[in-house]
């Protein structure tokens, strides 16, 4: 289902029509131009000078509402009066809705299951009365069929949320105010890329007037269907998206837009989960702003490529295109943006079980911190750690490889493993046999640079640790869960251990989950 066969062919809409289109967009009706804001403290550590276009700071926070509005401020009185309806996965979704509820239309729009809840409700309070909302479907190509089938039903006018030329022009205007509010050089303007009517855009615009300025396109490794397609030279299906970037997860691009990116982007990127997360922290320290996931997916790419590429003297330009982000989310991004970033190293280390271990584990890293430490008795020969260490340049996970080899452990590099960043780090343990006399304590102390190194330096070597957790949460203080095998003939040189420690604690070898989900 396309408005294009209806309205207009790639032959047609050339760069002369997008640029008259774009000039006269409705689009200020209800958006406001955005800030071409400097990326101060990322611009320092690139060496490369850094610029956000912020249309995280739309009043639906995103830049679809441009192109919404624009296409829906077109309608005649007929359209109008049988209303519209959409497909989206969440940001176009409350552009069309701010703009029926402006015009007056009456709107039904259909989201995936998977939407973030946040974008849901968005499109319910600012549609109100006129919107309608239907859920169906995992990604946004399932929605736009059931969306298919409501409009031959009914006869609504479909407003597309890419492959549309009013649209592509209304988010067209992104690229008319970064050239307006930086008439001076620009080496590139990275693009966040779903179904391509932002990138569409934004390229035909820029090239048409800039064409010195290099637009590249960043696409989410697991929805990359316009870079699958301009590789192909044809519009390509994807079986499957990520959804992590669930703003940018089209299972196909659409027609038009991928005849304009074939016409003007100069290239396209990939990059992972990790290097977005790494992106909204980035914009997080800089604006204090939080982006979603595809907001942040034209810094994660200009990153990739001040790094392939080297510095340029002329500035960069990464449109953080929304900032509709799930709260519970924000879990997930921290743990993964240090990775993302190349400061973090995740290892399984295997040492022997026997006393001195640890404190020669220690030894092998050094005054680096430690972000977690995962370890449960299980062999009475051998234990194995999942541990993640902080780190400040790419080249140190090989030398902690190799430290951990000079003292004579097995390791196994985890930086890079999915299942062990994602599940294996939280099911390190079990009940085990050999865990007898075990005693379950809680500690605090305060959260310094080598805190937990020197905690462990603390630890008395007559009593076998057999159960250790720790992650480092960003608290003041860091909390670390202890088992300690200890006779029980040696519980009061135990308890004046304890006392002498210096570090609050709290006895939980009774606590109930404990002993039902550990203990033997």
């Amino acid at each position: 289902m396309s408005v294009l066969a209806e309205q207009v062919t790639p032959t047609t809409f050339g760069e002369h029509e997008l640029l008259r289109q774009t000039v006269g967009a409705r689009v200020y009706d209800v958006a406001r131009e955005t800030a071409l804001q400097p990326a101060q403290l990322l611009s320092a550590r690139l060496g490369q000078r850094v610029l956000l276009k912020r249309e995280d700071q739309q009043p639906v926070f995103s830049f679809k509402l441009r192109g919404a509005y624009n296409r829906m401020a077109g309608l005649d009185a007929a359209q109008r009066a049988r209303g519209v309806i959409a497909a989206s996965a969440g940001n176009h979704a409350q552009g069309v809705a701010l703009a029926a509820a402006r015009l007056g239309v009456h709107a039904v729009i259909v989201m995936p299951v998977t939407a973030p809840q946040v974008k849901v409700d968005a499109v319910r309070r600012l549609g109100g009365a006129q919107v309608e909302v239907v859920l169906v479907g995992d990604s946004y190509s399932d929605a736009q069929a059931a969306a298919a089938q409501l409009q031959a039903q009914h006869g609504y006018t479909f407003v597309h949320p890419f492959d549309d030329p009013a649209v592509i022009a209304g988010q067209a205007t992104v690229g008319m105010e970064i050239l307006r509010q930086h008439p001076g050089p620009l080496h590139a303007v990275f693009v966040p890329v779903g179904g391509g009517g932002l990138l569409a855009g934004v390229a035909g615009y820029i090239k048409a007037l800039r064409p010195d300025v290099k637009v590249i396109g960043v696409q989410t490794c697991d929805s990359d269907a316009m870079a699958q397609s301009l590789e192909a030279g044809t519009p390509v299906s994807l079986a499957e998206v990520g959804l992590f970037a669930d703003g940018t997860a089209v299972k196909r691009v659409g027609d038009l837009t991928f005849e304009l990116c074939r016409q003007y982007v100069d290239a396209m990127l990939r990059v992972d989960t990790d290097a977005i997360c790494a992106a909204i922290r980035d914009v997080f320290q800089d604006t204090r702003s939080v982006p979603e996931p595809a907001g942040a997916l034209a810094l994660a790419g200009l990153k990739q490529y001040v790094a392939t590429h080297g510095a340029s003297a002329e500035p960069m330009v990464a449109i953080v295109s929304g900032a509709n982000l799930n709260f519970d989310r924000l879990r997930f991004v921290a743990e993964r943006a240090e990775v993302g970033e190349q400061r973090e190293a995740v290892f399984a280390v295997t040492i022997p079980e026997e006393r001195g271990s640890f404190r020669r584990f220690c030894a092998a890293l050094g005054q680096r911190s430690i972000t977690e430490f995962n370890y449960r008795i299980g062999n009475a020969a051998e234990a194995h750690i999942f541990v993640g260490v902080q780190t400040t340049r790419g080249d140190e996970r090989g030398t902690l490889i190799d430290a951990f080899r000079e003292h004579g452990f097995g390791v196994l590099d985890l930086t890079d493993d999915e299942l062990a960043k994602l599940h294996l780090r939280h099911m390190i343990g079990g009940r085990t046999p050999l865990a007898n006399d075990e005693l379950l304590y809680r500690f605090e102390f305060p959260e310094r640079p080598g805190a937990l190194t020197r905690f462990l330096g603390h630890m008395h070597p007559d009593w076998n640790i057999s159960l250790f957790h720790y992650r480092n949460q960003g608290a003041d203080y860091g909390r670390i869960l202890v088992g300690i095998q200890v006779p029980s003939d040696e519980r009061p040189l135990f308890q004046s251990f304890l006392d002498a420690l210096g570090y609050p604690f709290r006895d939980e070898s009774d606590n109930a989950a404990y002993r039902l989900l550990l203990r033997a």
